[in-house]
């Protein structure tokens, strides 16, 4: 699944008449950056959910030839993070799932980090895991990151008042066990990590490579000047 529905506000004035998904990086949608992605992994379909500026997002992606686009209209509502993936389960299945924000981009390291995610999953023991990034070697990131991570890859939140080594870089793997009991309302997904943390059931991978958080117009400059030393 590719959440594709905000209205990127840190964004503007780009986003007031261009979805964030479809800003470009070095001449691609961030969109296509993370489809592209995707395909690479053997992804045969993604679940693209759409609210602001619907109709441009809808018509972008599905001049693809893969992965297969399934829409999720959000038109109507915007459910947030949370609420979309429950929304989509009906065409997500029971099986564990790929789920990625449309803007996460990174610069590749040794390791293709979707091939490593999955690798590393194990259904038995994690019900969530979540791709890391360094708060302090990001690109475009200048916050005070999310997770602490255990030698086992099991993760709990920052504590008040420090910074935290690891950052959500906007991917991962879901199971639909993880949305037992919720309903097609708003929410945010940090509701069933928290929960996932309590039961001892979310992990992190440190992903190899650098991410490219573009989170405002400047972040665009800085993110193409990142790519292009990484390929001098």
């Amino acid at each position: 699944m590719v959440l594709a529905a905000g209205r990127g506000k840190r964004m503007r004035p780009i986003t007031a008449t261009t979805p964030k998904p479809l800003v470009e990086i070095n001449g691609r949608s961030l969109i296509d950056h993370c489809l592209d992605r995707l395909s690479e992994v053997g992804v045969e379909t993604a679940v693209v959910n759409v609210h602001y500026l619907a109709d441009l997002v809808e018509v972008h992606v599905s001049k693809r030839k893969s992965p297969r686009i399934v829409i999720s209209d959000e038109r109507a509502k915007l459910l947030d993070t949370g609420g979309a993936v429950v929304k989509a389960l009906p065409h997500l299945g029971t099986e564990p799932f790929l789920h990625m924000n449309a803007d996460s981009i990174w610069i590749e390291g040794a390791r293709p980090n979707l091939s490593t995610l999955c690798d590393r999953w194990d259904g038995d023991t994690m019900d969530g895991l979540l791709m890391l990034a360094s708060t302090v070697r990001s690109v475009g990131y200048d916050g005070i990151g999310d997770f602490e991570m255990d030698k086992t890859g099991q993760l709990t939140r920052r504590l008040e008042r420090t910074v935290a080594p690891f950052v959500y870089a906007g991917v991962a793997i879901l199971h639909p066990r993880l949305f037992e009991g919720r309903t097609v309302e708003p929410f945010s997904l940090n509701v069933l990590f928290d929960r996932a943390i309590a039961s001892g059931r979310l992990y992190g991978l440190r992903m190899d490579g650098i991410w490219l958080h573009v989170g405002t117009p400047e972040a665009i400059a800085e993110a193409e000047t990142s790519i292009a030393l990484s390929a001098a």
